[in-house]
């Protein structure tokens, strides 16, 4: 099963930290997920990938790849808006994030492609100051000593991640395993009412695959949450210490798969937006735990509404552009990934703008511009962040030793950053090391029991067929349906999550009734293959060919897409285009997935085709 690239958000890339004073500017983001826009039906057969090579996007040169400008040569530009370049603003220059005297804030200059540049902080949008209490009101009382600002509860101590990475990597047994899914059922309802299967490389759907590692660092993110609780009780009218709050509980509940943080976040955003109405970033706030919660159209209207106050609102900008691409608005995601760029460029605006030309499938431009990003990356968190985007798009175009080399360099910056192990586990499985693979997958699940490694790693296991791997397997399907109701609880939209995991794993009824439900909401490539996906597996192939061929027609060049046409294809009668599919699936990626590449490689076998 293959990372769901976009059935993940991202968010920027900064860490909550404790403010040191009232009224500090602090940011924490929350990251959303990331899908794709859906175009029209081509019919045609996908051409075959090749493993270890890339062909720029037709119209693109090697000229025109990002940095170009920034030797001051002129170059054409690129098909489609172009990628972004590497180069220093000009003093003044609106794209630098300095607004113009009287400019609202402009967007991408007409006639020229974006530009990667060094970033810049926004200039402050001026706003009243935080209420303090009024002459003759006495002030408001915080909670007191060991309660929880939010809710007024006690609170639990936040679990570090011990620098060696978790869990023993040891194979649990399946009573292990069973318990484990009550006591993530108890442990999270419970959190729940005391304040009141993602499929991705990352918790799906949204933007991007990754996760910025400075939130995703256990022991960082738990002691800023903790000094954040710590300043809030002293002082409780800090608005922006509330807003900081709640994104921190948002990448708590992504990374930590534990979805009873969102009801903690919105009870922060709500005390942030009392303090403050319409404070920009309590908005930014409300739309990145919207993305979070896979309410995209929720995430769309609170960063337009974030933007009408401050237009450069950082976390904003992105969040409209994931919820765009999301929502399937494609070339609406690539105008905002240009205005982004234009206003707050930085590395999460890069990552975003790579991600969308590489739903186009153009993935020269996406490793060029992420190749830049990188070299822009100021800290450790940032190069971990950016080489494990990096070695994901290498991965999904079956480019594995890269991949290793991308992993690596983002371990080298935090060995302990979620993404990158489970990328470099999966890697291992594609190469044929199915037993770094399992124990680098166990790690991962041991600390982020969330839906997409859960099902990789019950996939591994059924791939290897020892003494109770079956059971092991079905152990990891079951967690994700405990994952998924929780979710659920906590105003998490799961379908995709649930279409994906039961089509292959689960009551296949119940995929259909998930995909058709996700269908209804948003049309978009994901979409679109888990509901063509859902309807294969209920035998209905007729039905499922033409959102098959929709989720191949942007040219995003994901295997697990073309194995799925490849074999509702074949299903359907039509041997010839499976054979173009399959074999497309399998020269592109062929490690996509542990038992999905197996029964590429068989049904391509059976229509006398050959990689």
């Amino acid at each position: 099963m293959p990372p769901h690239t976009p059935d993940t958000p991202t968010p920027e890339g900064s860490s909550p930290q404790a403010p040191q004073a009232p009224q500090a500017e602090a940011s924490v983001p929350g990251a959303p997920e990331a899908g794709v826009p859906l175009p029209g039906t081509p019919e045609e057969a996908p051409a075959p990938g090749t493993p270890e090579r890339e062909t720029p996007a037709p119209g693109t040169t090697a000229a025109e790849v990002p940095g170009a400008r920034a030797a001051g040569t002129r170059v054409p530009e690129p098909r489609e808006a172009g990628a972004p370049a590497l180069e220093t603003p000009a003093p003044g220059n609106p794209a630098s994030g300095t607004p113009v005297a009287g400019d609202p804030g402009p967007g991408p200059r007409e006639g020229k492609a974006p530009v990667i540049e060094a970033s810049v902080p926004a200039p402050p949008v001026a706003e009243d100051p935080a209420p303090g209490p009024r002459e003759g009101e006495a002030p408001v009382a915080g909670p007191q000593e060991g309660e929880d600002p939010v809710a007024g509860t006690p609170v639990a101590p936040v679990p570090g991640v011990p620098a060696g990475g978790g869990a023993s990597a040891r194979t649990p047994s399946r009573l292990h395993l069973v318990l484990s899914a009550g006591a993530l059922a108890v442990a999270l309802t419970t959190g729940a009412l005391a304040t009141g299967a993602a499929r991705q490389a990352t918790p799906a759907p949204a933007s991007l695959p990754v996760t910025s590692p400075r939130l995703l660092s256990g022991d960082d993110l738990a002691a800023s949450i903790r000094g954040l609780q710590a300043h809030l009780r002293a002082q409780p009218r800090d608005a922006e210490a509330w807003s900081t709050l709640a994104l921190a509980y948002v990448e708590q509940a992504r990374t930590e798969g534990d979805p009873s943080r969102y009801p903690q976040a919105d009870k922060a955003l709500d005390r942030a937006l009392e303090l403050r109405p319409h404070h920009d970033p309590a908005l930014a706030g409300r739309a990145a735990l919207a993305a979070a919660r896979h309410d995209f159209r929720g995430a769309l209207k609170y960063a337009e509404e974030a933007l009408s106050r401050n237009p450069y609102n950082e976390r904003a900008l992105c969040s409209r552009i994931d919820a765009l691409v999301e929502l399937g608005r494609y070339e609406e995601a690539s105008k905002a990934a240009d205005l982004a760029d234009s206003r707050r460029p930085g590395v999460p605006v890069f990552t975003r703008y790579a991600y969308v030309r590489e739903l186009r499938g153009d993935t020269a431009t996406a490793r060029e511009v992420l190749t830049r990003a990188l070299g822009t990356a100021a800290t450790r968190g940032d190069v971990a962040y950016v080489a494990t985007a990096l070695g994901q798009l290498a991965w999904n175009q079956g480019q594995y030793r890269t991949a290793l080399r991308h992993y690596a360099r983002a371990l080298a910056a935090d060995d302990t950053y979620l993404p990158a192990l489970e990328g470099r586990a999966r890697t291992q499985a594609a190469l044929g090391d199915r037993a770094a693979a399992i124990t680098g997958m166990e790690r991962v699940v041991a600390r982020a029991p969330l839906p997409q490694p859960l099902v990789e790693l019950g996939e591994l296991y059924e791939e290897r067929g020892g003494k109770g791997d079956t059971a092991r397997a079905r152990d990891q399907y079951a967690l994700v349906h405990a994952w998924v109701s929780l979710a659920r609880a906590n105003g998490v939209d799961a379908d995709l999550d649930t279409a994906l995991a039961a089509a292959d794993h689960g009551e296949r009824g119940a995929a259909l009734k998930a995909a058709r439900a996700e269908w209804k909401r948003r049309h978009t490539v994901h979409t679109a293959d888990a509901l063509a996906w859902a309807l294969h597996v209920n035998g209905r192939d007729e039905e499922a060919l033409p959102y098959a061929r929709r989720a191949t027609a942007t040219g995003y060049r994901s295997a697990s897409f073309r194995y799925h046409r490849g074999m509702i294809e074949r299903a359907a009668g039509r041997p010839d285009r499976a054979r173009a599919s399959l074999t497309a699936a399998l020269g592109l990626n062929p490690g996509f997935a542990p038992l999905g590449a197996r029964a590429a490689r068989a049904a391509l076998a059976s229509l006398g085709g050959t990689e």
